[in-house]
């Protein structure tokens, strides 16, 4: 039996980038099916009020005004949200590849929730300095989504990539 000690250290080691688009694009449903259902089930609130925020990056302030359903609000928000999603996956990826940090499902959740965490100060204190109207949404429920986001996207792209090359 041999026993092997992981060393977290940075080396080269390119990520498995499918793995990491497809864990992006599958933690960004699961966090958006956690906002729809929070915010219906929860607080009582129109399910497309998010869609008009994330909508609002691209299609400016007009896309605010109403909360009701508009399909090319919720499909900017869809295209929006799911391509944020793979990057974040990809960038998560990376971290993790570049670090040895899929050494154990342990460390990939821990490493995923430190990401959710830093992706929630990143969203909605820096980047609410240019979209003001996601400062509304720091709250507990958004972080505990983002740390979900975080650790789902890193336990998918630690079952999906391809460990057997090492």
């Amino acid at each position: 039996m041999e026993l092997q000690m992981h060393s977290h250290r940075l080396e080269r080691r390119a990520p498995n980038w499918l793995a990491a688009a497809v864990s992006g694009f599958a933690a960004g449903a699961v966090l958006m099916v956690l906002e729809l259902l929070w915010s219906t089930m929860v607080l009582g609130i129109s399910p497309w009020g998010t869609s008009h925020m994330i909508a609002s990056i691209v299609m400016g302030r007009d896309a605010l005004q109403a909360t009701e359903f508009s399909f090319s609000v919720v499909a900017m928000a869809l295209i929006i949200h799911y391509v944020l999603g793979i990057i974040f996956g990809m960038v998560l990826a990376t971290i993790i590849a570049a670090f040895h940090l899929d050494s154990s499902v342990g460390m990939v959740l821990l490493t995923g929730a430190v990401f959710g965490l830093a992706l929630y100060l990143f969203n909605f204190y820096g980047m609410a300095q240019f979209f003001s109207w996601f400062a509304g949404m720091r709250t507990w429920s958004t972080l505990a989504a983002h740390l979900i986001f975080g650790m789902t996207a890193g336990i998918l792209y630690w079952q999906l990539e391809d460990r057997s090359a090492e």
